[in-house]
């Protein structure tokens, strides 16, 4: 197994998702609600940046390996299932649109892996839909978990609830996306 630095970041990233859902465990009289939603909110945005960072740098400085090429998205679903899942929790987000949206990244991952297996990764190689999605995802978990007013008069929680319901819905036509490409795949060969 490589070890560079895009390689630690991807696991500083795993290694943040239990001090990320902890925190929110913390008995009130240790750390507030706000400052849980402000100190959440800050490692998940801390992780999203490290998460273009660590694949910036390994382009750049020519460190891609395939560990690395399957642990970042591993490290990506598992920060993006825990905060989704906290957010349930939390009463943030309807459990039935996080569960679209953990088994919709279950399956594109399955579909990839499966697809590398044949030697036809490139064909369900990262699309813009699928990067609208994930924009639209991290925008609402973001919100949802910041909570406190952004912009006097407007609701964060309102704004990231739409996000998330965005975020659902390119999720769905992302998954339909990638299946119909892999479908062709399949017909073609």
């Amino acid at each position: 197994m490589p070890f560079n630095l895009p390689i630690f970041l991807t696991w500083l990233r795993v290694a943040a998702i239990p001090v990320f859902v902890g925190l929110f465990y913390l008995p009130d009289s240790v750390i507030t609600m706000p400052m849980k939603n402000m100190t959440g909110a800050i490692i998940f945005a801390v992780a999203a940046l490290t998460d273009w960072f660590d694949g910036f740098l390994a382009r750049r400085w020519n460190q891609t390996s395939s560990f690395g090429a399957f642990l970042d998205p591993v490290a990506d679903k598992l920060m993006v299932a825990a905060a989704l899942i906290l957010l349930v929790e939390l009463m943030r987000a309807p459990s039935w649109l996080a569960v679209i949206i953990i088994g919709r990244e279950i399956t594109i991952s399955a579909l990839r892996e499966w697809m590398a297996q044949l030697g036809k990764s490139k064909s369900v190689a990262v699309a813009y839909i699928g990067k609208l999605k994930t924009t639209a995802q991290m925008v609402a978990i973001l919100l949802l978990l910041w909570q406190s007013a952004i912009i006097p008069g407007v609701s964060t929680q309102t704004v990231g609830t739409i996000a998330l319901y965005l975020a659902g819905l390119l999720t769905i036509v992302s998954m339909f996306y990638y299946l119909r490409v892999a479908a062709e795949q399949f017909r073609s060969a």
